[in-house]
């Protein structure tokens, strides 16, 4: 039997650490369900409120802006507040926001409820990361970066064809219910179980001794003016957005529509075709975090993802009536070279000091959700400005044109990811240390 000087002296058993984890990593999952779940109800969201795709589109992307908006706070709150607080507090506002968008009688109402659900799970993934330092060697972050990466993916995969069945059984409202009453619960389990640090279960903590001393020695703003100081802190803000981005916008909104409209498929195939992409997401985040961690380099292993999902949305948007087939492949080729997004974090907490982590991932996350912040929308508005009137059921029908149109934006945010991460500083998988 070990006594208390014992296992103060070691590192937490591996089923204890993966069990803080994988409670941030449910609450990461439920965000990511949210997150992609317009995508198949577009049809119900349209006739319910009444609106056309640049509607839709904002409706959607309000999740992205208090999203996006949560992420510096979040990075600042994760090394001050500690993950456990953070992720009770973020999983009992989500629920709430999920119940009041479920109940919404207009687009008002539903429009706050999304706005809460995004601020809310905006805090899940830079707790888990935190998470990750405290309850996991370092060596082990870029693979547990990629396998929160495959969590959140499990969610949006779950938004796919089994939520577009349980909405065409039971109504878009009740299921948003459930959905809101899991998160709830989660809330009292996060709160009862998680822990900080293992210290606070009598092990020794795998977080550097300057991280865990970091939050009395830097304030606020001086993290964030710090984190800025570095310039793979900008690059590494700014590349994402252009993976993320039209990842999120074509799996998370306007792909669904652009399939059954262009290739006359239903929509729970066009659901399947978009989740083929998340799916592949989800195992290529893992792939090219272990890859990464084994070769020791973080900029070939991304920047060459990003440059093989960009050449993979040029023939998918632009080359037209692709066999189905040729689709699956595709959509499967772009998701695991994308997965290469998670080297991100790794890679950035890498540039900058140990006491910095929490701040600069969750800077890098804000610029991961500026792509589909903005592609969301900017897409909607310019299919409406391309309709030429087409009406189905009283939901707007947008012709091929109008799509590659649109289409332009994702490819344009693309090609400047590849161009920000050629001008990034290789770490070598090794952490920066205090200057």
């Amino acid at each position: 039997m070990k006594t208390q000087d014992t296992l103060n002296k070691t590192h937490p058993p591996s089923g204890l650490s993966w069990t803080m984890w994988s409670l941030a990593a449910a609450f990461y999952l439920s965000g990511f369900y949210q997150r992609v779940a317009p995508a198949v109800i577009t049809d119900h969201l349209m006739a319910d409120f009444n609106m056309g795709a640049a509607a839709l589109g904002n409706l959607s992307a309000l999740y992205f802006y208090s999203y996006v908006a949560m992420q510096i706070p979040t990075g600042i709150l994760a090394d001050s507040w500690g993950p456990r607080k953070l992720l009770a507090a973020g999983a009992l506002i989500s629920s709430l926001g999920g119940f009041l968008f479920a109940l919404a009688p207009g687009l008002f109402l539903a429009g706050l409820g999304r706005l809460m659900i995004g601020g809310a799970v905006g805090v899940a993934w830079v707790a888990m990361l935190k998470v990750s330092v405290h309850w996991f060697p370092p060596q082990r972050f870029a693979t547990t970066t990629g396998l929160g990466l495959c969590a959140g993916v499990v969610g949006a995969i779950s938004a796919g064809v089994p939520l577009r069945i349980l909405v065409d059984s039971f109504g878009w409202r009740p299921v948003m219910l459930v959905s809101a009453a899991i998160v709830l619960i989660l809330t009292v389990v996060i709160w009862m179980v998680l822990r900080d640090d293992p210290s606070q279960k009598g092990y020794k903590s795998h977080a550097p001794a300057s991280a865990s001393t970091s939050k009395s020695n830097v304030g606020v703003l001086q993290g964030l003016v710090h984190v800025f100081k570095y310039r793979n802190t900008w690059l590494l803000t700014i590349a994402p957005s252009g993976i993320v981005g039209p990842v999120l916008a074509f799996a998370g909104l306007w792909g669904v529509p652009f399939f059954t409209t262009h290739y006359a498929l239903a929509p729970a195939k066009s659901a399947a075709l978009t989740s083929t992409l998340l799916v592949a997401w989800a195992l290529g985040g893992p792939l090219c975090g272990a890859l990464s961690d084994r070769s020791g380099y973080r900029k070939p292993v991304y920047l060459t993802g990003n440059i093989i999902a960009c050449v993979g949305w040029g023939v998918v948007l632009f080359i037209p009536q692709l066999p189905v087939w040729l689709l699956v492949v595709l959509m499967a080729v772009i998701g695991l070279s994308s997965g290469a997004i998670v080297i991100g974090f790794a890679y950035g907490k890498e540039s900058v000091p140990p006491s910095l982590a929490g701040t600069v991932t969750g800077v890098i996350n804000m610029g991961v959700m500026l792509g589909p912040m903005i592609l969301q929308p900017l897409m909607g508005w310019i299919l409406d400005q391309n309709w030429q009137g087409a009406l189905a059921d009283g939901i707007r029908i947008y012709d091929l044109n109008a799509y590659r149109t649109a289409f332009l934006a994702m490819m344009g945010w693309s090609i400047l990811a590849a161009v920000m991460l050629s001008f990034t500083r290789e770490t070598g998988c090794c952490q920066s240390v205090e200057d």
